[in-house]
């Protein structure tokens, strides 16, 4: 088997010692080609080659950035499982939401293990993705589809993953402390939270108006706050097309009721009530703001948009579970 393995250089949770250690652990099991990332989209770059060479096999060291970069690369030209190679992720950041809602231990040499063991009894799942894009005849017409392995955010959540990458960039480590921290930041100055602009529209039903917050995910759970997970859309799954959690209000009363209902969530039950909209299993569906909003997707932020047009993509890419 050949593989290649892209590795993160600045991931959060891995040393250059861990790294070198799990590469030996793969090098001993495949033929591997291991390379460090060296600038933003170089992993993305990375996936695209192992494509045109032909790799069985592209693991992802690396935070959620990391396997998002590596996801579009391999799907650049467009998904087809059965030609392209497969995915396996080694967690190395500080969330990863996408390894762990595989299932994988949310640590490098545990999931190494496990990735090995699965690579020798032939587990491997494939997966649906989101792919993001501007909306036609907007002015976000232009901006290039990219896609997405578990969440994308527009409005409020998004401001705060915008607020958290601000202070990294100023040397601050990603903490949950600091989302908490810049979460209440982005509450206090968000000048919609009382009166949304989003509208999402969607083929066949009435569009869903004045919202302020509107969260898609792929799968379930949404994120984690340390090992507790939060469950913003329960029935989202990878072999589904997207959900959608949208709020109508952010006032300081439905903040704190929301705030709690996502703090107990379930893969039951998820935050509901008069000001939230829940919405299961979307093919093909639209957000448009009435001004720019902040957008992220996979927890990079990717400045602002006034419209975005999401498609859910089933079976898209095989990943080793």
């Amino acid at each position: 088997m050949r593989a290649l393995l892209v590795a993160n250089p600045a991931a959060t949770t891995t040393s250059a010692r861990t790294r070198d250690v799990l590469i030996h652990a793969l090098a001993s099991e495949m033929k591997l080609e291991a390379v460090t990332t060296e600038y933003r989209g170089h992993a993305r770059d990375l996936g695209r080659r192992a494509v045109e060479n032909g790799v069985d096999l592209v693991v992802a060291l690396g935070g959620d950035g990391t396997v998002n970069e590596v996801v579009n690369g391999l799907l650049h030209e467009g998904p087809d499982p059965d030609r392209l190679p497969r995915l396996a992720v080694v967690p190395g950041g500080s969330t990863n939401v996408f390894a762990r809602a595989l299932g994988l231990p949310n640590d490098a040499v545990e999931a190494t293990g496990a990735l090995l063991d699965a690579l020798r009894e032939h587990r491997e799942r494939t997966v649906g993705l989101g792919l993001a894009a501007g909306a036609p005849g907007t002015e976000d017409e232009s901006v290039p589809a990219r896609w997405f392995t578990f969440c994308a955010g527009f409005g409020f959540d998004a401001g705060v993953v915008g607020r958290v990458e601000q202070q990294r960039e100023r040397g601050k480590r990603s903490t949950h402390a600091l989302y908490v921290r810049q979460l209440m930041r982005q509450f206090w100055e968000e000048p919609n939270r009382r009166h949304g602009t989003v509208t999402l529209e969607r083929p066949g039903a009435d569009p869903v108006t004045d919202l302020v917050l509107s969260i898609v995910c792929n799968t379930s759970p949404w994120t984690y706050l340390g090992n507790r997970p939060l469950y913003a859309s329960p029935e989202a799954s990878f072999d589904t097309a997207l959900d959608v959690l949208a709020l109508s209000r952010l006032s300081t009363p439905a903040v704190a009721r929301y705030a709690a209902q996502l703090l107990t969530s379930t893969p039951e039950r998820g935050p509901h009530g008069k000001h939230a909209v829940s919405l299961h299993d979307l093919t093909d569906f639209t957000l448009h703001s009435k001004v720019p909003l902040p957008f992220q997707m996979d927890g990079d932020h990717l400045g602002l948009r006034t419209s975005v047009r999401f498609t859910g993509v089933r079976r898209a890419l095989r990943v080793i579970v």
